[in-house]
């Protein structure tokens, strides 16, 4: 069998053993571009992670420094207190209603006597006055 078989690409002459030869290297040289490009593509996704995971990271330790200077850790004792000291607030709120109250009534009472008081002032004057007059003038 004779070699006879050409083909001719872009001005050049190529036998069928050379065309033979050279398909398997343009095959393997295609592959290598794409495989060089799908992972520069993948550095520059992971390139961009790495920037998410940093920036993530900045804002963890800033929420434990915020965390650390508002002393969280202790916030349990201090809630713990502050209910504490609420309890005792309503406790000595309810003894000042019932203080309020009892200084209602006792205004009440003693708005009443007041104009009772000036009632027996105004009679004991008058009962003065007639024993007076009776001292004074005994047969009258």
């Amino acid at each position: 069998m004779a070699d006879d078989t050409q083909i001719k690409i872009a001005g050049y002459t190529l036998s069928g053993t050379q065309f033979l030869i050279l398909l398997p290297v343009l095959s393997g040289l295609s592959g290598a571009i794409y495989f060089s490009y799908d992972a520069y593509q993948r550095f520059i996704g992971v390139e961009s992670a790495f920037t998410e995971v940093t920036d993530a990271m900045s804002r963890i330790q800033a929420l434990e420094q915020t965390v650390g200077d508002n002393d969280v850790a202790n916030l349990s004792a201090q809630l713990t207190a502050i209910s504490t000291n609420m309890e005792t607030i309503l406790e000595q709120q309810k003894t000042l209603l019932d203080l309020r109250s009892k200084v209602e009534k006792s205004e009440t009472i003693t708005n009443g006597l007041g104009d009772k008081l000036e009632t027996y002032d105004r009679e004991f004057d008058d009962l003065w006055s007639a024993m007076d007059e009776l001292y004074e003038n005994p047969l009258k």
